[in-house]
């Protein structure tokens, strides 16, 4: 059966809306009550259902689940409050809409009615009208009801599913970052006249910072920092990449080595190798990544350090007695600009020094009031850790960041090498 419909209730091509309310139970404990209200809402096009207690009523309830409840305030056994709030436990989402009939017009029972759950009141003896008027307005809460349960599950069922996604995108971001810390295989390692110590935290699960070391000929070690722009994964695949490029695994692939005639290799000037790189990533990458290099060409037996810098922090030179350095020429990061020439520089490392690179990540590390760490402020954390070697550094650096950043967690990815020169075994 239909319910009669007035204009505004119809679709745009005319057909009419299916009513929200089908089906009316009409609770009450006088046949001739029951049969009033009956012919009534039966005329109106509804599914009727009657039952003479509240007892009874809740097992059609239970049943049917009526989209409208039309109950005797006053009945034996069970009353009509008592009906109205064991109605509103029942189990389902379906909401139903609630209307007692009653004599009673005080403010008091009123409210004992709202609390137990009634939506609306009629008083008795009951105008046909009247009861029209409100079972319209029923109507137009369930359908309100209706719709905002139907969005919520939408709501609801889109959500699980971005949680799905999130969780499959963290474990992929989890397997990410193992691969990206497998790009740096060893963090330390003992050469015969130093140490050097690797350090790689990403601010993310995966990031833009690489630092690495190859061998590079007779008593040659390279060294590279790099930060490429942003964060996230693109980042990291571009690290990844450039890895390649400098392989100490692969030296054939490694652009900082030349081949000599008798197949061993030596490390090409720095400043030639990052200007090959710059031509690599502006011709074969097709990529809007740019990122800093500090590249280093270390003679194991004499400490002799050949450099090129590309918009990386400039590196830190601490001398055996305390005594720290920092400069170098600075120049365009690589990527950003073609035919752009790196300027060379050097240092000489003598027993008790060591040299460290550090990401930006560091220096610009800002403190709780936004103060950046800046170059002095490094200098003061070295001075602290003076005595302090090896992977330690490393531990006692990142502790020392994190009391300057007030426990925050790091904005930026934090990267770093560190050589510490004790001079050939032949001048001790």
């Amino acid at each position: 059966m239909s319910t009669a419909l007035s204009d505004n209730e119809l679709e745009p091509n005319g057909d009419a809306k299916p009513s929200p309310v089908q089906r009316v139970l009409i609770v009450d404990d006088s046949r001739l009550q029951r049969k009033i209200l009956c012919s009534s809402v039966k005329r109106w096009g509804f599914e009727v259902y009657e039952a003479a207690s509240g007892e009874e009523a809740l097992d059609i309830c239970a049943a049917l689940q009526p989209d409208l409840v039309l109950s005797d305030w006053m009945m034996p056994g069970m009353n009509g409050l008592e009906f109205c709030d064991a109605f509103r436990s029942l189990p389902g989402d379906r909401y139903g809409y609630f209307i007692l009939l009653t004599s009673k017009s005080e403010k008091d029972e009123v409210a004992m009615g709202l609390e137990a759950g009634a939506d609306d009141f009629l008083t008795k003896p009951v105008d046909a009208n009247e009861l029209r008027a409100r079972i319209t307005a029923g109507e137009r809460i369930v359908q309100m009801q209706r719709e905002l349960t139907e969005k919520n599950r939408l709501i609801s069922e889109t959500l699980d599913e971005l949680q799905r996604l999130y969780d499959s995108l963290d474990s992929d971001l989890l397997e990410a970052k193992k691969l990206q810390q497998s790009l740096i295989p060893v963090r330390h390692k003992t050469f015969e006249t130093g140490d050097v110590s690797l350090m790689l935290r990403s601010s993310g699960h995966v990031g833009g910072d690489l630092v690495g070391f190859f061998p590079a000929g007779p008593d040659h070690l390279g060294l590279y920092a790099i930060d490429v722009s942003g964060h996230g994964i693109s980042s990291a695949l571009m690290t990844a990449r450039l890895a390649g490029y400098l392989s100490a695994s692969a030296p054939d692939q490694n652009v900082a080595l030349g081949k000599g005639e008798d197949d061993s290799y030596y490390f090409l000037p720095p400043a030639e190798v990052i200007e090959t790189l710059n031509t690599l990533v502006l011709d074969e990458m097709e990529t809007e990544h740019y990122f800093t290099l500090l590249l280093a060409d270390l003679n194991l037996k004499t400490g002799q350090v050949r450099m090129a810098q590309a918009g990386h922090p400039h590196p830190v030179v601490q001398r055996a007695d305390g005594s720290i350095e920092q400069t170098g020429p600075g120049g365009f990061p690589v990527g950003l600009m073609s035919g752009i020439s790196f300027t060379a520089f050097e240092t000489v490392l003598r027993p008790g020094d060591r040299l460290l690179l550090l990401s930006d990540g560091v220096i610009e590390c800002p403190a709780p009031d936004g103060t950046m760490l800046d170059e002095a402020g490094l200098e003061h954390m070295m001075r602290q850790m003076r005595e302090t070697s090896g992977p330690a550094f490393f531990q006692a650096l990142l502790w020392h960041l994190g009391e300057f950043a007030g426990g925050q967690p790091f904005p930026d990815d934090v990267s770093g090498i560190l050589f510490e020169y004790q001079g050939s075994l032949a001048s001790t």
